[in-house]
């Protein structure tokens, strides 16, 4: 066996955690309640400044609106592209079917936005090799929500990470407790490890060509040496950590639409756009009220008061938005061949849903 190979070295420790154990780092005023471990992520709700309150006794009234009407053109035009996107279907019966009587079916959707901040933190590191150490000698640290950050434009999600100021110190890595190396778990730190070919019944006999007969090879993990460079610290011994303050903007979107036609899937309404004739937006919108429809007013003071409840002790709310769309629908009744039929044409983009089409499964 070669000489080099199989020293033991005592000193060389066994790789450690990679996440630094709980109370290897000391809290921070501001920061408290970090515990360790890779899911360690305080919340930090917002200071009262920041939680607007709903004013009371405000309403929002909402004009009326004109339903939007498709002419039998439009309603055929709609209907051959869809015969068009289905292959089994003939545009023939698209062509030549008689309308009947086209229902336009009056379908409001409302949408409320809540755009929210939220900032959570955790501790960080990197391996120290000498750079700046930004640590409580310069300064207090700023608390959670008094960092500084630039709004991103509105109702638009994204996460922006910032180094907590003076929050900085150099620690012995934890790893390999300051070694800048661990030991080899593949071969216990010998730097060899048993030969598998001629180990496992290989004629004694024979020289084994994979070991040259010495029984033993070179552990390829640490290429003999019986150590590794450290996989956190990565050989410098020692780890800057710091807080790495997390600000998550994201846009809280409910909405709702009256199931108006119990033959028209509601869920196809989520591809199509309307037309927003009403938006209202503020820090706090306030619900809506004296519109014909009873529903959708119902429907803003549960979203308003559920959006508030749920954001608000967590987020700080930036901005809220509520919007009603018009949705065209329009039921279009048609006679081909004898049988009565219909389809609906639906959203400002005029699609087409049908139950069922005269030629699904013949091309004529």
């Amino acid at each position: 066996m070669d000489e080099e190979l199989g020293a033991f070295d005592p000193n060389i420790p066994e790789e450690g955690p990679s996440a630094p154990p709980p109370g290897w780092l000391d809290d921070i005023h501001g920061y408290q309640g970090h515990k360790g471990g890779q899911d360690d992520n305080p919340l930090y709700p917002p200071p009262p400044a920041y939680n607007p309150q709903p004013e009371l006794n405000r309403n929002t009234l909402v004009p009326n609106v004109r339903v939007p009407t498709v002419s039998e053109d439009e309603a055929r035009h709609a209907l051959l592209k869809f015969v068009e996107s289905k292959w089994t279907y003939s545009s023939k019966p698209a062509r030549n079917l008689t309308f009947k009587e086209l229902k336009p079916i009056t379908v409001y959707r409302y949408r409320l936005e809540t755009y929210t901040e939220t900032r959570t933190s955790t501790w960080q590191f990197e391996s120290y090799n000498g750079q700046m150490v930004d640590g409580p000698q310069y300064g207090m640290c700023p608390a959670p929500w008094d960092i500084p950050v630039t709004l991103p434009q509105r109702y638009t999600d994204m996460v922006e990470k910032v180094r907590v100021p003076h929050t900085s110190f150099v620690k012995l890595c934890h790893t390999c407790n300051g070694c800048g190396r661990t030991r080899c778990v593949s071969c216990y730190g010998r730097g060899v490890k048993r030969c598998t070919i001629c180990y496992h019944g290989r004629s004694r006999n024979k020289r084994c060509t994979s070991c040259h007969g010495r029984g033993r090879k070179r552990c390829t993990h640490c290429h003999g040496h019986g150590y590794k460079t450290c996989s956190i610290c990565h050989g410098s011994k020692n780890l800057l950590h710091f807080i790495l303050l997390t600000v998550t903007w994201k846009n809280n979107v409910g909405d709702f639409i009256p199931d108006r036609q119990p033959d028209f899937p509601d869920k196809k309404f989520k591809k199509v756009t309307g037309d927003p004739f009403f938006v209202d937006e503020s820090v706090l919108v306030y619900p809506i009220q004296g519109f014909p429809d009873q529903e959708i007013c119902d429907v803003s003071t549960k979203l308003i008061n559920e959006h508030l409840n749920r954001f608000s002790s967590t987020s700080r709310i930036l901005q809220q938005r509520q919007t009603i769309e018009l949705v065209p629908l329009t039921h279009a009744l048609y006679s081909y061949k004898g049988k009565d039929r219909s389809f609906f044409v639906y959203g400002t983009e005029k699609q087409v849903f049908t139950a069922k089409y005269p030629s699904a499964c013949s091309i004529s």
